[in-house]
């Protein structure tokens, strides 16, 4: 909560407004596994904007060593997983199953497993699927519009801007499968991909909107 407060008010000196909706999806009991897409930084000062109290994110383990703020997330509780093993990862995500039963509470997951400022989404990893199935928690889907018409540091491009969040309606799990796990994830990616087109005012077209006009005009 300390670290939520500190990095809240970021967005004062970046320039940056939220405009946040549907964080009433929250307001469940139990554990669940939240999944948003990851396009850089800005999105730490987004995820402080809606982060429920109860909540751990899951990271890959090289953010540690990321100086500062490595040890910010370190403080912050993330939960670390080595990307280039797979039985490591499995294991971790094995315990944090058992652990979200445990102490109730919710993991924060980023399936496009990588950041990605293209205006689209890459293809989701089914890691957090196959933990949210395992569990039988539901998968709670948030969604961040488009930074690119003013955040671009491959051009050096960053004014201030307006950044829409959307926290959509739970997806249940209740009765599924692995042999689920595909077809959740599938569901999950199409939502999300909706929700990002509409809220950075493109076309559901707009695959790759690098340039797309409408909400996110520099301010």
């Amino acid at each position: 909560r300390i670290i939520k407060t500190v990095v809240k008010t970021f967005k004062y000196f970046f320039g940056v407004r939220f405009e946040v909706k549907g964080l009433e999806n929250f307001e469940m009991e139990g554990p669940a596994i939240i999944v948003s897409n990851h396009q850089s930084i800005l999105d730490m000062m987004g995820l402080m904007e809606v982060l429920p109290d109860d909540c751990v994110q899951v990271g890959k383990k090289e953010l540690m060593y990321a100086g500062t703020v490595g040890l910010i997330i370190y403080l912050g509780g993330v939960i670390f997983i080595n990307r280039k093993s797979t039985t490591s990862a499995k294991m971790v995500m094995a315990e944090v199953a058992k652990t979200m039963a445990a102490d109730n509470v919710k993991v924060w997951v980023y399936p496009e497993g990588t950041r990605n400022c293209t205006g689209d989404l890459l293809p989701f990893k089914k890691g957090a699927f196959h933990l949210a199935v395992q569990a039988q928690v539901p998968v709670i889907p948030v969604v961040y519009s488009s930074f690119t018409t003013f955040y671009n540091p491959k051009k050096n491009l960053f004014t201030s801007g307006k950044i829409k969040v959307e926290v959509l309606p739970a997806i249940e799990t209740k009765g599924l499968t692995s042999g689920d796990v595909s077809d959740l994830t599938d569901r999950c990616f199409r939502t999300m991909r909706e929700t990002l087109f509409r809220l950075s005012g493109c076309p559901t077209s707009c695959a790759g909107a690098l340039h797309c006009p409408g909400t996110l005009e520099p301010s």
